[in-house]
């Protein structure tokens, strides 16, 4: 499916003055157990990790955090539910996918509660025990920790 040009043309890199909607937008998902919600101080320093949807203000966004070599996570993506369906996700992913191309970065995963939406984008199921640099870094810190119930998808350069 071919991303509308409309929309790329509303996705950027975040700036300071997103952090609040971001963290907005995320704490409502997280509300509603769909993602993990982010701490305001995380969101500032991993800044440069996240890109946004802007119309009215932000109305979407996702992150690529770097996890190893050649490898890295996308995380944190919402899209306000009025704007859900009609591409946004798509485009915030595939301009994630894109920047780590660009970082030659081969491999990139999800945990996430929606996967049939990555599988759509060439995101394959793995086990979470090819992860173990995810699993010890950030997992240990996670309310759900050890009964995550979200599932790994990976998505590999070499295949798109």
């Amino acid at each position: 499916m071919a991303v509308d040009t409309e929309i790329q043309k509303r996705i950027r890199p975040a700036r300071m003055g997103d952090i609040r909607e971001i963290h907005a937008l995320l704490q409502h998902f997280a509300r509603k157990g769909l993602l993990l919600g982010r701490a305001i101080s995380s969101l500032y320093d991993h800044l440069r990790d996240f890109v946004v949807y802007e119309e009215g203000g932000v109305q979407g966004v996702c992150s690529l955090h770097i996890c190893w070599e050649n490898l890295a996570e996308i995380r944190s993506l919402a899209v306000a539910e009025e704007y859900q369906g009609r591409g946004i996700g798509e485009a915030l992913v595939r301009v994630c996918l894109e920047e780590a191309r660009l970082l030659q970065i081969g491999r990139v995963f999800t945990l996430t509660y929606q996967a049939p939406f990555f599988r759509k984008l060439k995101f394959a199921e793995i086990d979470k025990r090819e992860l173990p640099h995810k699993v010890w870094s950030d997992c240990l810190n996670c309310p759900q920790f050890p009964d995550c119930d979200e599932e790994a998808l990976l998505w590999k350069a070499e295949n798109n």
